[in-house]
């Protein structure tokens, strides 16, 4: 068996440092080659210069696939590079975002609505995922537990014209108007006239 030296390790260790850096910035010019041909609309371009790097544990690699085949419009490939990025980075809120993308043109909702509460669990109360985890379980016609959904954006953001108004709907639906009320009318505060909102709050005064 033979024995190594110090200053073998130690060169073994530079050898290998210079290798990963080499390797990095190879990988950065295909990046920006990538970028310059995403810039052009020219797609499949885009993918070619990533593809030769990617690997099923390769987070960026993944997701950056993900992002150029949704643009490409082939929304099965989009989905599947996004689901692998979100299995190699579980709680990356950008790659469930990301997988949501495809996941909504493809109307595959009930998945849409399991990334959403997936990025709630991670971050309760992410205003992006409240909203629309909200109003999907809103056009479920289940009021009640879209209120829940919006109280988080109020709650947090208690100016806020869209979670007032969702909010406002969701509660109006579920039987309680005068909650609803105080909820339209905070919303035409922020935009006066609005017909939704206006149309709510005179349906909560009956």
């Amino acid at each position: 068996m033979r024995i190594l030296t110090p200053l073998t390790v130690l060169m073994l260790s530079i050898s290998a440092c210079e290798l990963s850096a080499q390797s990095n910035i190879t990988l950065q010019n295909a990046f920006q080659n990538s970028y310059i041909e995403e810039g052009k609309k020219d797609y499949a371009k885009a993918v070619s210069f990533i593809i030769p790097f990617n690997a099923d544990g390769n987070y960026e690699t993944n997701i950056r696939i993900g992002w150029l085949y949704y643009l490409a419009k082939n929304y099965s490939a989009s989905q599947n590079h996004y689901s692998r990025a979100v299995n190699i980075r579980p709680k990356s809120i950008e790659a469930k975002l990301g997988l949501i993308k495809p996941l909504s043109l493809l109307n595959r909702l009930d998945k849409v609505l399991e990334q959403y509460n997936a990025i709630l669990k991670i971050d309760p109360e992410n205003k992006q995922a409240n909203y629309w985890a909200g109003v999907i379980i809103y056009n479920k016609k289940q009021y009640t537990l879209a209120s829940k959904y919006f109280a988080k954006i109020v709650g947090a953001y208690p100016f806020d014209y869209d979670g007032n108004h969702m909010l406002g709907w969701s509660l109006l639906l579920s039987g309680r108007k005068e909650e609803a009320k105080g909820c339209f009318e905070r919303a035409l505060l922020i935009k006066p006239s609005d017909f939704s909102c206006t149309d709510g709050l005179n349906l909560s005064k009956k």
